[in-house]
């Protein structure tokens, strides 16, 4: 079972699912919950922040593992993942075991510190798109159904994706759709969105990227671009540099950080900061040859959603989750 691929690291986390879907809701369904779970939970009592929010089910399934002491704090930049949240974990937050923040992950720092928390056992990333902003086709994330070209997580941003697709450079544009959705098709797709500039919809996208690329490539060209756009939009991997560069001075020492990826470019971070300790992935080593880093690796290869969590929530196929431990400065 995939899964089992940190076993060989003896580390105990496992993604045997009773079931995977059992903190879905209509707004989202969080993925390898179980797993997530056992990897990052290390104190009963202790605080753990849940920086993608999206529906509450991670927070829900950590509450749930939790002592009466230990408490979440949510955070999201999208205002109805909030409100989503405090409808369904009312209770929870009436018990002052979870609080709500609206905020984007790469400020935590500043944030956590705000609300008077300088340190806490555990953070979980989600960076997926939550499944209530893909099935909103005004939110514009889709290419399935008409809408708006939008792609703000955070509504109250400036940028929207029509104003990358209509006003950024095509130099720009199609570094975009190159380097954050690695389409090998970029250049072609770009000179035909230039061309028939102004789109104003999502559909006036996607028709753009069919007539760029043969028909067999089309679906995949299509979520590449989609996914570019996104990125751009919100500054998604600029964001998660900067919370992995925070990270290891928020987690105390023996706690841990959890990050659920769904593409390559996302998973390449991830993996080379852990190893690694930093954003480049070179290797920096002490006068002893010892490795520095704040984090051990507690999976060397990520972990992937099993057949039945697959089958219950097709989403899910791409996720792939890397757990580290926070450490001193030593080898790992």
């Amino acid at each position: 079972m995939a899964g089992n691929d940190s076993d060989e690291d003896g580390n105990g986390i496992d993604n045997e699912h009773d079931d995977p879907l059992v903190y879905a809701t209509g707004y989202h369904a969080p993925v390898l919950y179980k797993a997530v779970v056992a990897g990052l939970v290390t104190d009963r009592q202790g605080t753990y922040v849940d920086a993608t929010l999206g529906g509450g089910g991670h927070a829900a399934a950590l509450l749930n593992a939790l002592g009466e002491r230990g408490r979440v704090v949510g955070v999201d930049r999208d205002e109805e993942a909030i409100d989503e949240v405090r409808k369904r974990l009312e209770a929870e937050i009436e018990r002052d075991r979870l609080r709500l923040l609206k905020a984007n992950f790469a400020d935590l720092n500043g944030v956590l510190q705000s609300e008077g928390i300088s340190k806490v056992e555990g953070i979980l990333l989600d960076l997926g798109v939550a499944s209530h902003q893909l099935d909103v086709a005004a939110r514009g994330f889709s290419y399935l159904a008409g809408g708006t070209l939008d792609m703000r997580m955070d509504a109250s941003s400036s940028t929207t994706a029509a104003d990358v697709v209509n006003e950024w450079s095509e130099t720009e544009l199609r570094r975009a759709l190159f380097e954050y959705g690695e389409e090998p098709k970029a250049r072609a797709i770009t000179r035909t969105i230039v061309r028939r500039r102004p789109l104003e919809t999502t559909s006036d996208l996607a028709d753009a990227v069919r007539a760029s690329v043969p028909q067999r490539d089309q679906l995949k060209s299509l979520s590449r671009v989609f996914q570019a756009i996104r990125i751009a939009v919100n500054r998604e991997l600029e964001a998660l540099d900067q919370i992995l560069l925070d990270a290891a001075d928020l987690v105390r020492e023996g706690g841990r950080m959890a990050v659920i990826s769904y593409h390559s470019l996302e998973d390449r971070r991830v993996k080379r900061f852990f190893r690694y300790g930093n954003l480049a992935g070179e290797p920096r080593r002490d006068l002893f040859g010892n490795l520095l880093t704040p984090w051990k690796e507690l999976n060397r290869r990520p972990i992937h959603p099993d057949e039945d969590e697959i089958a219950g929530n097709p989403r899910s196929r791409s996720a792939r989750l890397r757990v580290a431990e926070r450490v001193r400065m030593i080898s790992t």
